[in-house]
């Protein structure tokens, strides 16, 4: 049983607050009745109907999407650029992003079409771990290493503390890769916090999301989440947000 508006929400009908007042102008009805109280549930055997017209509901669906550079982390693009969504054209469901991965950064992004499952993964509190690597210009000292590991300030306020290791380095190119772990999710956090030290990211790639890996994936290749995986990211992202509420 889930809440009406949910319901509707996740069929594409209106945003849950515009459910809501669709709900209390008595324009939905269940199994042939006007609803108007917002606490009701309903079941998939229930019929819901809105305006007189019948809602279908989708099926909800989860993937992991190695997501390519120079491709735009939407559902559409006004300038005609590649999008997330054209990697699953195949699909009926009306799949979109969680989160966003910038158009020159590649790697792991979620993808589905249920709202409170993104929302979930997506609530500011939440601490689930987001693994990145990063080519940057110049090499970082271990003073400057260890800034970003206590938090650096940047114009939208100090980050959390992170965890980052040197994985290698090119002296003759004046080049390093570093790994960078965090788990906020501010527009372009890994690249900001680079060059408040003073160092330009020239290549950034998510490798890891909480749990999940690009293993045995090339870009532009997705896979299906397995029920199990669902369940451990629900369970991941509901612990972290009750910890830190």
């Amino acid at each position: 049983m889930e809440r009406l508006q949910k319901v509707m929400a996740a069929a594409g009908i209106a945003s849950r607050r515009k459910s809501e007042e669709l709900i209390k102008e008595g324009k939905v009805k269940v199994n042939g009745k006007i609803v108007t109280e917002l606490g009701v549930k309903v079941s998939a055997n229930d019929k819901v109907e809105v305006n007189e017209i019948p809602i279908e509901r989708e099926v909800p669906v989860y993937f992991l999407l190695y997501k390519p550079r120079g491709v735009i982390s939407s559902v559409s693009d006004d300038k005609g650029r590649k999008v997330v969504s054209d990697f699953f054209s195949e699909f009926n469901e009306r799949i979109y992003p969680v989160g966003r991965l910038d158009y020159d950064t590649s790697g792991l992004i979620l993808m589905t079409n249920d709202g409170e499952f993104a929302n979930l993964l997506m609530h500011p509190r939440n601490e689930i771990e987001k693994v990145y690597v990063a080519k940057v210009k110049g090499i970082p000292q271990k003073e400057s290493l260890r800034k970003l590991e206590k938090g650096i300030r940047l114009e939208d306020g100090k980050t959390a503390p992170a965890k980052v290791k040197m994985l290698s380095l090119d002296k003759k190119k004046q080049t390093a890769i570093v790994e960078i772990i965090i788990h906020e999710g501010r527009n372009r956090q890994v690249k900001r916090m680079f060059e408040a030290i003073g160092h330009e990211v020239i290549k950034l790639k998510r490798e890891r999301y909480g749990f999940l890996t690009l293993n045995g994936l090339s870009a532009g290749d997705a896979r299906e989440l397995t029920p199990h995986e669902v369940k451990q990211l629900r369970a991941l992202a509901m612990e972290s947000t009750k910890k830190n509420s």
